[in-house]
């Protein structure tokens, strides 16, 4: 979207965008180290070129000159880091009952943040408040703003979400015109699996959600496979027990996943995913133990065929599992490690802790905006 130029026809200027593309993502991944030097030697791009890419990213303000390269005879080059002084993406988690919205930098760093409260009744009320005030407030620095939303979602319009009660709402358009920049949506569960896998190698993972509902999502080198009607990662309503040994599902049927193992169906249906991390704590304390292995063993059942089907990586537990403690992911473990001919072993995890709550859809942004990704420290809620 910014790495726009207007250098000849519309082949050259694609290549040049691609060629800008390239060198901004070495400068993002190293950050206070790359040189212009270096991107030409990266992309076997000419010296000549290379500098001018630079000059055009320094000129649009995402790049700025950094202290001297360590010394390798001659003159010392001249280090290039991220500008985080001007352009700002607009991160914005969307939940039944509440909403955090940050301010990030194009370092990674959150440079404003609030959260707010509303009923289902004032929801839409609070919700426009709060984009015209950010608008209002830093307009001149907006590049792009994505907004996750709990359901399913074409980047533009909601077509469905039962936690939210839409269908086919134009959110992106609607929030757009509030902050006067381009926004983009992504379902929740994509963008916790987005976050997880700018967090780390490069790789294949399955991500799985568990709250009061249940939902996956695949990422293969941290881009999302949704599927050609944008459903994939739908398996809270998959059966994984039979008869009457199942339990029953809020969709009418009985045995579906989330009747088992989602964390209302484990631990009570007081469980709410804004629920602090003491009061989860006290319901997990009186939970059923029965209800938790009855859900682990019904989780991995989903697993073990999910994961001799796509062959991930690994296998991510997000969302609220990681309350659930190591005894719970040694269950699903050990569940799951039954020998299955043909197939391979997939590794299970929980979710990593240190990144902040709107790393995914923050990636995002940055991805729509600049086509380039954070290096995998730049998201930790703890920064050096």
């Amino acid at each position: 979207m910014l790495l726009t130029t207007q250098d000849g026809p519309d082949g050259q200027t694609a290549l040049r965008r691609a060629n800008l593309r390239r060198a901004l993502q070495l400068i993002f991944l190293n950050p206070g180290e790359e040189t212009r030097a270096g991107i030409a030697r990266s992309t076997g791009l000419t010296a000549a070129t290379a500098s001018s890419l630079v000059a055009e990213l320094i000129e649009h303000r995402v790049v700025v000159e950094g202290a001297p390269a360590a010394s390798t005879g001659g003159k010392r080059a001249t280090t290039l880091g991220i500008d985080a002084g001007h352009h700002l993406l607009l991160a914005v988690v969307i939940r039944p009952t509440d909403a955090l919205a940050a301010l990030v930098a194009l370092d990674g760093g959150t440079v404003y943040e609030e959260r707010i409260s509303f009923s289902a009744a004032g929801r839409d009320r609070g919700l426009h408040e709060m984009f015209t005030r950010i608008g209002r407030r830093f307009g001149g620095r907006l590049l792009f703003a994505c907004v996750q939303v709990p359901g399913a979602t074409d980047g533009l319009v909601v077509l469905e979400s039962v936690q939210l009660g839409l269908t086919d709402a134009p959110l992106a358009a609607e929030y757009g015109a509030l902050l006067g920049v381009p926004v983009q949506l992504i379902n929740d569960v994509d963008a916790e699996a987005v976050a997880e896998a700018a967090a780390g190698p490069a790789g294949q993972i399955l991500f799985i959600h568990l709250g009061t509902g249940i939902g996956a999502s695949l990422t293969t080198d941290g881009d999302i496979a949704p599927g050609p009607r944008l459903r994939g990662g739908e398996i809270g309503h998959v059966q994984v027990v039979f008869g009457e040994a199942g339990r029953a599902c809020r969709c009418g049927r009985r045995g579906c996943l989330e009747a088992e193992s989602s964390m209302t169906a484990m631990v009570g249906e007081d469980f709410t995913e804004a629920m602090s991390t003491e009061d989860a704590a006290a319901l997990l304390d009186a939970a059923d133990p029965a209800a938790l292995e009855a859900g682990a063993t019904a989780l991995a059942r989903a697993i073990k065929l999910l994961a001799a089907m796509l062959d991930p990586t690994e296998i991510v537990l997000g969302g609220s599992a990681r309350l659930l403690g190591e005894r719970f992911l040694d269950r699903v473990r050990t569940a799951a490690e039954y020998p299955s001919r043909g197939a391979a072993a997939v590794p299970i995890r929980y979710d990593r802790t240190h990144l902040v709550p709107h790393a995914g859809a923050a990636q995002t942004a940055l991805s729509a905006a600049l086509g380039v990704r954070w290096s995998s420290g730049a998201l930790r809620a703890e920064r050096a």
